[in-house]
């Protein structure tokens, strides 16, 4: 049986309804969440990115079984692999072993902030490497010192640890993230429901481990209305990973997506309330291998009206997967 996660959207909603809103998640009946770490929206419509980590803190004291994960976290620029694992391990020891720790090479559209430029996907794949390496030897314990060729560390130590460490995912979207994925990470994760993905995550050694996967819907008892807000909110998700990551800030997203129509953003996303159309939008994960999938509500002022309609509809009939 496929799990079903809720997602934290953190750039559609502010802190205190983003932990309000796991609350009902996990009174709903969701298996887990997973939350965004984003310093921008994609789009100004979106209007919210709060820091995700003081929203996992307060996460964590609010519920008490719903398992946690950031989805993703860019650990290369904005972070310090060394200030990620820190975050990590606290949030750990919070959630009292809930929570996992989802990275990935990270977005322009977040990163520029802090000027240090935006190598080739090669590069970021590089530091991202080096990055979990120095993550794992801290969740081990002891000092760690490090000279490598993307990052420095000086005796640095992990004081409040974790007896069990947060299981480490990887995102990925190709052959060469998948290699990296199967060697490194615990856990897979992925926005496209390919089997290849998966098939190449297991031939590196991801066999038997979680492969995770995201899907936005659109919940509303008015079709109309929920495609309208999907197109609002979400019509720059088809612009697909190679350009979703390297483009600068919400303009860009906006003039990138001004020629999607909202029949377009339909196609790909769910809309209103007929749940065997979510439920044939979830059926590609697990046809493709998948274990799990985490639900994007689109809409930061629709998100109680879809738990209630979840824990009633969605997620019975999705259980039948």
């Amino acid at each position: 049986m496929i799990k079903i996660g809720y997602t934290m959207m953190t750039e559609q909603a502010g802190p205190r309804q983003l932990v309000e809103d796991l609350v009902g998640a996990e009174r709903a009946g969701f298996d887990f969440s997973v939350a965004s770490d984003h310093y921008f929206p994609w789009l100004d419509e979106q209007g919210h990115a709060p820091y995700v980590w003081s929203v996992l803190g307060a996460a964590a004291q609010a519920t008490s079984r719903i398992p946690l994960m950031t989805y993703v976290t860019c650990p290369t620029f904005r972070y310090h692999p060394v200030v990620v694992a820190q975050k990590a391990a606290t949030v750990q020891l919070l959630s009292q072993g809930r929570f996992r720790l989802g990275l990935g090479s990270g977005e322009y559209l977040n990163e520029h902030v802090v000027g240090r430029g935006w190598p080739a996907a090669s590069v970021r794949q590089e530091m991202l490497t080096e990055a979990v390496q120095i993550i794992r030897r801290l969740f081990d314990g002891g000092y760690v010192t490090h000279h490598g060729e993307h990052f420095q560390v000086e005796a640095a130590k992990l004081w409040d640890r974790p007896d069990t460490p947060p299981p480490i995912g990887l995102a990925v979207s190709g052959r060469n993230s998948c290699e990296l994925a199967g060697r490194l990470a615990d856990v897979m994760i992925a926005v496209e429901p390919k089997s290849d993905l998966v098939s190449m995550f297991e031939a590196e050694g991801g066999r038997g481990k979680p492969k995770v996967g995201q899907l936005p819907v659109c919940y509303d008892t008015d079709r109309d209305r929920a495609v309208a807000r999907a197109h609002e909110q979400f019509r720059w998700f088809g612009g697909g990973w190679k350009v979703n990551a390297e483009l600068p800030g919400t303009a860009g997203f906006d003039a990138a997506s001004q020629f999607v129509r909202p029949e377009d953003v339909a196609e790909s996303i769910p809309c209103g309330d007929a749940v065997e159309d979510f439920v044939e939008a979830v059926r590609p994960y697990a046809d493709a291998g998948f274990t799990e999938v985490a639900l994007v509500q689109v809409g930061g002022d629709a998100q109680q009206p879809f738990l209630a309609w979840a824990e009633k509809t969605l997620i019975p009939a999705l259980r039948e997967l």
